[in-house]
C-alpha cells in the first residue's frame, strides 16, 4: 500500500492527509468501544437506546461499522497507487469520516429515530465511499479493480437488507443482510488478500536468501478457487441450511487451504508482520470448512461458532494485520512487528478461539464470551494506543 501521489499540501491536517489515518484510528477505537458496550449488554447490565436487539446491534456494528471503516481506510490509500491519481484528502475525506461517525451514532440511538431515517443515515457512508472509489478507478482507467466497486455495492446491499429485516422485527443477525455483507467481506479478503499475501511474502523472503517462494498470485488455480468460493457464498446466502451449500463450502474451503499452502507461509515465522497475514487468511478456509460441518452435521458444530471463524478470524485478524502494516509503512517506520504488535495479534487470536469455544461448550458460554470480549478490546485498544501517534502525527522524514 504505497502510493505515487504527489506530496500533500502542508495546510491539510495530518488526520485528513490520507484515508488510512481517520478510518484506521476510528475503526480500532470503535471496535474496542463497541465490544466494551456489548459485554454488559449481553449480560443484561446495559441497554442502549437502539431499535436493534442486542445481538443484531453487535453484529451490525462489527460487520458494517468496523469493517466499513477499515475498507475505507484501505481503499482510499490503495486506490491512488492503483490509478496514479491524487488521494482523497482534506474536506472530502472529512465528509466521508463524518458520514461514518453519523451512521454509528444513528444506529446506537435508533430507538429514538424512524427506521427509514436510521437506514439513510447509516447507508450514506458506504454509498458515498463506493461512489468516490468508483469515480477514482474510472477516472484512472483502472478497469481491473472495478471488481472492488462491485464488492462495495454488495456490502451496501447487505447493510440495506439488514436494516429492512431489523425494522420488520426479524432476527437480523441471522438474516440475509448479514450473510450478504459477510460474503462480500470474505470475497474481498480472498481477492485482495490473494494479491497482497503472496506479494508481501515474496518481497520479504527475497531478501533472506534462497528457498521456496510463493506461487505467483492470480494464476489459473487461484481463479478456480475464487469461483468455487463465490458459488459457495451465493448458495450460503440463498440456502444457508442446504446440503448442497455445505458441500460447496467444504470444497471451497479445501481449495483455499491449498491456495494458502502455495504461498510459503512456513518460512515467515521470523517476521510476525508477514506471518500474521497467513494466519489471518487461514481463517477463511477454516471458516468455510466449519460452516460445511455445521450444515451437514448440525449436532457436531454450532453455526454461530463456525461463522465467527470468518467474522472474528478472517475479517478481524486480516484487517488488523493490514492496519498495522499499512500504518508502519506510511508513517515511515520499519516494517517489523515489535512485542506490542505481536501481543495484539495474539490477543485477537485468543478472542476468536474463546468465542468459538463458547459455541462448543455452551455451559461455559458466559465466561468464554467475557474472555473473548476482553481479548478483543485488548487487541484493538492496543492498536489504538500503539499506533495512534503514527496515525495522528505527521509522517517521520
Amino acid at each position: 500500500m504505497t502510493t505515487t501521489a504527489a506530496p500533500l499540501r502542508a495546510r491539510t491536517p495530518t488526520i485528513l492527509s490520507y484515508g488510512f489515518r481517520p478510518f484506521f484510528f476510528g475503526a480500532s477505537v470503535w471496535a474496542a468501544l463497541a465490544m466494551a458496550l456489548w459485554v454488559p449488554m449481553l449480560s443484561g447490565h446495559l441497554n442502549l437506546p437502539t431499535a436493534f436487539d442486542p445481538v443484531s446491534w453487535h453484529a451490525h456494528e462489527f460487520m458494517f461499522g468496523y469493517l466499513g471503516a477499515v475498507i475505507a481506510g484501505f481503499l482510499l490509500t490503495a486506490v491512488p497507487n492503483w490509478t496514479g491519481r491524487r488521494p482523497i484528502t482534506g474536506w472530502r475525506l472529512g465528509v466521508l469520516a463524518t458520514l461514518w461517525l453519523a451512521g454509528r451514532c444513528a444506529v446506537a440511538v435508533s430507538g429514538y429515530l424512524p427506521a427509514g431515517a436510521t437506514a439513510i443515515l447509516d447507508l450514506a457512508f458506504p454509498v458515498a465511499l463506493a461512489a468516490a472509489v468508483g469515480r477514482e478507478i474510472v477516472a484512472g482507467k483502472n478497469w481491473r479493480n472495478l471488481i472492488v466497486v462491485g464488492m462495495l455495492a454488495a456490502i451496501c446491499l447487505g447493510n440495506g437488507v439488514y436494516h429492512w429485516e431489523a425494522a420488520h422485527g426479524d432476527p437480523a443477525a441471522q438474516g440475509y443482510g448479514l450473510r450478504i455483507g459477510l460474503s462480500a467481506g470474505v470475497m474481498m479478503i480472498a481477492v485482495i488478500g490473494g494479491r497482497i499475501v503472496p506479494s508481501f511474502t515474496r518481497n520479504w523472503l527475497a531478501r533472506r536468501g534462497p528457498g521456496a517462494l510463493p506461487a505467483q498470485p492470480m494464476q489459473g488455480f487461484d481463479k478456480v478457487a475464487l469461483v468455487a468460493l463465490l458459488v459457495a457464498l451465493l448458495l450460503w446466502v440463498a440456502l444457508p441450511l442446504s446440503p448442497a451449500t455445505g458441500a460447496a463450502l467444504g470444497i471451497a474451503g479445501l481449495l483455499h487451504a491449498w491456495r494458502l499452502a502455495r504461498w510459503a507461509g512456513h518460512r515467515t515465522a521470523a517476521e510476525p508482520l508477514v506471518l500474521v497475514l497467513h494466519v489471518g487468511y487461514a481463517f477463511l478456509p477454516l471458516g468455510a470448512v466449519a460452516l460445511s460441518v455445521a450444515i451437514l452435521l448440525p449436532d457436531a458444530f454450532a453455526m454461530a461458532a463456525a461463522q465467527h471463524l470468518w467474522m472474528g478470524g478472517a475479517v478481524g485478524l486480516m484487517t488488523l494485520a493490514v492496519m498495522t502494516r499499512a500504518t508502519l509503512g506510511h508513517a515511515g517506520q520499519a516494517l517489523h512487528a515489535g512485542r506490542g504488535t505481536v501481543a495484539i495479534y495474539v490477543a485477537l487470536v485468543a478472542a476468536v478461539l474463546a468465542r468459538v469455544a463458547a459455541g462448543v461448550w455452551p455451559e461455559e458460554a458466559g465466561l468464554l464470551h467475557s474472555l473473548a470480549g476482553i481479548a478483543w478490546i485488548a487487541a484493538f485498544g492496543g492498536y489504538a494506543v500503539l499506533y495512534g501517534r503514527l496515525l495522528l502525527l505527521p509522517r517521520r522524514v
